[in-house]
């Protein structure tokens, strides 16, 4: 079974790679995360978890979903993990083992896969070139290939981790920061001369934070749920949603899976 969250389609490329492979079942995290998030394993079926990293740590949604998260019989299954960002992820596996801790559970193999820059809350923040895009996934599709026989194999001990040169300053000093000051949906906001009303920032966004639909412009809620993961605002076809002035002048970027190559 793999639970699998993800904003921009980055990860949800990911981990339907590593279900195809391994025929397992794939669980979108929103679509499951309202419920009793109690599951019943089958024999010897592998538990693994691929979600984004923001702010050098799991995002907020993922670490609530896991403590909620239950199973019939969790003992001796083969966990792993699999984890996507724009550049390094700090300790964001460590503190996903902690968190898994008190389900009985304990991450055996990890991987991080260096994707194509999403977030854009950052002055000094954008998308990737075209060119850059292409290499990162290029090189996240060997990487991964090259993973999955690990996973098939339930071979323990394997991290292949981006950590980055200073993960403990980046994930517990500036993670901190940025899960207190930059995780929110108060700054979004829509141009109403641009927003055609078509619905998709309301369709696209992962935990059903923005009021709207077909014939409506976006109001976000501000019920604490967003993870400033910032898919309406790529997905937008006119540009027409803004994260205060952070995002003036920036690309757009999601998933393609016909720009691999």
């Amino acid at each position: 079974m793999i639970f699998y969250f993800s904003g921009t389609g980055n990860t949800k490329w990911a981990a339907q790679k590593v279900a195809d492979y391994l025929e397992e079942e794939l669980v979108n995290i929103p679509d499951v995360f309202d419920g009793d998030c109690h599951f019943v394993l089958k024999m010897g079926e592998r538990i693994g978890f691929c979600f984004p990293v923001h702010g050098w740590r799991p995002p907020l949604y993922i670490r609530q979903f896991i403590r909620k998260l239950s199973f019939d019989n969790a003992d001796d299954h083969f966990c792993w993990a699999l984890c996507t960002a724009g550049d390094d992820i700090g300790e964001t596996i460590s503190i996903l083992q902690k968190d898994l801790e008190p389900k009985g559970l304990q991450v055996a193999s990890a991987v991080s896969l260096v994707m194509p820059e999403s977030y854009v809350g950052l002055p000094f923040m954008d998308v990737d070139t075209p060119e850059k895009e292409r290499l990162k996934k290029e090189k996240a599709d060997e990487k991964l290939e090259s993973f999955l026989p690990y996973l098939q194999n339930r071979r323990e001990g394997i991290f292949e981790l981006d950590l980055g040169h200073w993960p403990r300053i980046n994930s517990r000093l500036l993670g901190a920061f940025f899960v207190k000051k930059l995780v929110t949906d108060r700054r979004f906001h829509v141009d109403s001369n641009r927003c055609v009303k078509c619905g998709i920032c309301a369709d696209v966004c992962p935990v059903h934070d923005i009021q709207g639909g077909l014939g409506h412009e976006p109001e976000w809620k501000h019920n604490g749920m967003c993870l400033t993961c910032f898919s309406c605002y790529h997905h937008c076809p006119h540009h027409a949603i803004a994260f205060g002035r952070q995002t003036q002048k920036k690309g757009q970027y999601f998933y393609n899976r016909n720009k691999i190559h």
